[in-house]
């Protein structure tokens, strides 16, 4: 998105062609920290620079580091500059946003806390700011509990003077009774409706042309079964390590990590059934009957359909790196797996037999998320040479990140006096066709937020329909010998697959 833009004809839209934000104060725990830094005030940003902030909006950051509100601008103003998906950053403009910005330090984990942040909020409505409250939670996800049971007994989970929201980033839980606790803590401050699950994936463009590509063609959804598709693969591959984050990853791991939420939501979109409309309800109804189609697995079926990869010292983008455990913060014997491939089953009319083969990994060689949705060879060797030639599959790529587009194989005649065959690609590209200044998913999923729209969020039913999946395979790991790790040098494709997995 750019802040010059041309007048777009399509009323109720800003000249970029997007709605505009409801009026809202935006309450940010733990403001001070990364996400915040790299992923929300950048995007705020953006969104602000194509007209999309309602002129009531502004952001109240809270955290434990004290700072006063020209110190808090200060330091998001260095953090928006250096973004990578900050557009087109102007002083200008950013003086204009500034304004908007407020800053109130007070330790989350402080009763009294939350009292003090009602009076802030009553102060500032008598000032003029909008009664309407959206509290982010971009903390580590155990404080989400103590947060939620904060705004309950400090009553800020109404107000008088319009609607209140919570945003709770993943991971939403670390297995399915602790996600279940969750919830149950939860819903008892928030209505549902009012809870916003987000995972980042779900605002990312190809994400949401998923649906648009199946349902919106009459062309691939009458083959998107278990009858013309051999199988499908989900990838969602890392060069980065683990950047400062090795608390939080030595108790979380790649399967949790990725698998978790991420993957597990894309495999959902990809193998659903049709929505009776694109709304929030249709389409999260579809996609927690999909999850919960998906045998959960035996310690016996873990063995088989799991691997798990841990990177060891190696070379990325030319770059020598550490391996995994001589990475600071992580244990010296760490079994945490930064790779994991899995092959699940969908017990449903569509799908029964189908492999949906799922594949993530850190310090990989290159960044790469996609779905690969691979047709079953043609019945005979029509244009074969020999007996035993065989046509190569028909594939359909939707690339998710980098150069988000989609591409598919098919076959085509090589020119010449003989019948020869090679395979071809027609390809599609979100930045040839668009320009390269597409909302990224923060924007994307703060706007739908402000406008009460939740249908790119998970719901309750969903989270715990994929812990329901990943929680027996956590479980049965525990009762499996651990691998040999490390397993993979960092800069590889990961460790070697059986061909029984993949």
């Amino acid at each position: 998105m750019s802040a010059n833009v041309e007048a777009n004809p399509i009323e109720g839209l800003t000249p970029a062609g997007l709605p505009q934000g409801d009026s809202c104060l935006l309450i940010i725990f733990g403001a001070s920290g990364d996400l915040a830094r790299r992923k929300l005030i950048p995007s705020l940003y953006n969104l602000a620079c194509v007209g999309c902030m309602n002129p009531k909006f502004e952001i109240l950051g809270t955290g434990r580091t004290p700072m006063s509100d020209e110190q808090f601008r200060a330091k998001m103003r260095e953090a928006a500059s250096q973004a990578s998906d900050t557009h087109d950053f102007s002083d200008t403009v950013w003086g204009e946003f500034a304004n908007r910005l407020h800053y109130f330090p007070g330790d989350l984990n402080d009763a009294q806390f939350y009292d003090k942040l009602r009076d802030r909020l009553n102060e500032m409505r008598k000032s003029g700011s909008s009664g309407n409250h959206l509290f982010y939670l971009s903390t580590p996800a155990s404080e989400a509990p103590r947060i939620i049971e904060g705004l309950g007994a400090s009553s800020l989970n109404h107000s008088d003077g319009g609607w209140v929201r919570v945003i709770i980033e993943k991971p939403f839980g670390r297995d399915l009774e602790s996600a279940r606790r969750l919830n149950e803590i939860v819903l008892k401050v928030f209505n549902e409706q009012n809870v916003y699950r987000i995972d980042h994936y779900l605002g990312k463009e190809t994400v949401q042309n998923i649906l648009v590509f199946r349902f919106g063609n009459s062309l691939y959804e009458p083959v998107w079964n278990r009858n013309y598709v051999d199988h499908v693969e989900i990838t969602g591959a890392e060069t980065v390590g683990l950047e400062g984050r090795a608390s939080f990853y030595e108790e979380t791991g790649a399967l949790r990590d990725m698998v978790a939420n991420h993957l597990l939501q894309l495999l959902a979109l990809t193998a659903m059934e049709p929505p009776v409309a694109f709304d929030a309800d249709s389409i999260r109804q579809q996609k927690v009957q999909v999850l919960r189609s998906i045998r959960p697995m035996t310690v016996e079926e873990v063995a088989q359909r799991t691997l798990r990869g841990q990177y060891g010292p190696g070379q990325v983008d030319g770059k020598a790196v550490p391996g995994y455990r001589q990475e600071p913060g992580v244990k010296p014997d760490s079994t945490t797996e930064t790779f994991v491939a899995l092959k699940l089953f969908i017990d449903n009319w569509r799908w029964a037999d189908v492999p949906f083969h799922i594949r993530t990994g850190k310090r990989q060689s290159h960044p790469m998320t996609e779905i690969r949705v691979h047709m079953r060879r043609t019945p005979q060797a029509l244009f074969a040479t020999t007996p035993k030639d065989q046509r190569e599959r028909n594939i359909i790529t939707l690339r998710i990140q980098p150069n988000e587009g989609i591409s598919i194989a098919f076959g085509a005649k090589r020119p010449g006096n003989q019948m020869r065959t090679v395979t071809v690609q027609a390809d599609f590209s979100y930045r040839a066709m668009f320009g390269g200044n597409a909302p990224v998913a923060y924007e994307t999923l703060l706007l739908d937020a402000m406008l009460g729209d939740p249908t790119l969020f998970t719901s309750k039913d969903e989270v715990e329909a994929e812990w329901r999946i990943i929680t027996p395979i956590e479980e049965a790991w525990t009762k499996l010998p651990p691998p040999n790790f490390p397993n993979y040098p960092a800069g590889s494709d990961g460790p070697a697959i059986p061909a029984t997995l993949f």
